[in-house]
């Protein structure tokens, strides 16, 4: 089990979002302060997350790219608002990776900043669909979500809870993981009530992912 959806995908929306990811994408603008967005084209999602929850490698496998995103053993790693788009014409969508919160080899100043930056971003950018909240699912949600999960809320930005690594759970224990998040996150105001379970490693949820994006995309357009 890799999701509690109300709604199943079809085989259809499974091979629609693979042919929207499918094309070749590239990194296009990094942003550390909120007047140095660049302009609002289509639209936009973001993924956040704790530092090391596995951002920059869950947007790889989304995009089939190895290096589009950097990934980093070293927590704290993005440090800037990461912007992506497939290349050519196509610009329907961006994907934003957004530096990672909580834990951070860094100094307390510049970690402030980067707070400013993320809740400036999240408040001011209207062409953003949703934020996908990724949570190891070794450990949960944990505090430092939770004041995440509220700063979302209190913005009424749509936010959609995403599992990583998945693979380290055995399988009998995905669908208790799965339902103890949907059960934390049930009576918050923007959160979207379904839940993916997802491995960048194994490709474990990718699909669903990837299917869950292009129904968002499908709505706004």
């Amino acid at each position: 089990m890799t999701a509690a959806t109300a709604t199943p995908f079809t085989d259809d929306e499974i091979e629609t979002a693979r042919k929207l990811f499918e094309g070749p994408w590239d990194f296009v603008w990094a942003s550390t302060r909120i007047d140095d967005l660049p302009p609002m084209i289509g639209q936009e999602i973001a993924f956040a997350g704790r530092s090391n929850v596995g951002k920059s490698s869950l947007i790889n496998a989304l995009t089939r790219r190895n290096a589009l995103a950097r990934t980093s053993h070293t927590p704290g790693r993005t440090q800037q608002l990461n912007f992506f788009r497939q290349a050519g014409h196509d610009e329907r969508l961006t994907v934003v990776d957004m530096p990672g919160y909580g834990y951070a080899a860094v100094g307390k100043e510049k970690v402030a900043a980067w707070t400013r930056l993320i809740h400036d971003y999240l408040r001011g950018r209207s062409n953003l669909m949703r934020v996908y909240v990724l949570i190891d699912a070794r450990h949960g949600i944990k505090e430092v979500d939770e004041t995440v999960l509220a700063t979302l809320d209190k913005a009424a930005v749509s936010y959609q809870v995403v599992l990583t690594k998945g693979d380290a759970l055995k399988q009998a224990e995905r669908p208790a993981m799965i339902e103890k998040t949907l059960a934390a996150i049930r009576r918050r105001p923007a959160a979207f009530p379904e839940v993916l379970l997802t491995s960048s490693e194994k490709g474990l949820g990718i699909p669903e992912l990837r299917a869950a994006i292009a129904r968002v995309l499908a709505e706004r357009s």
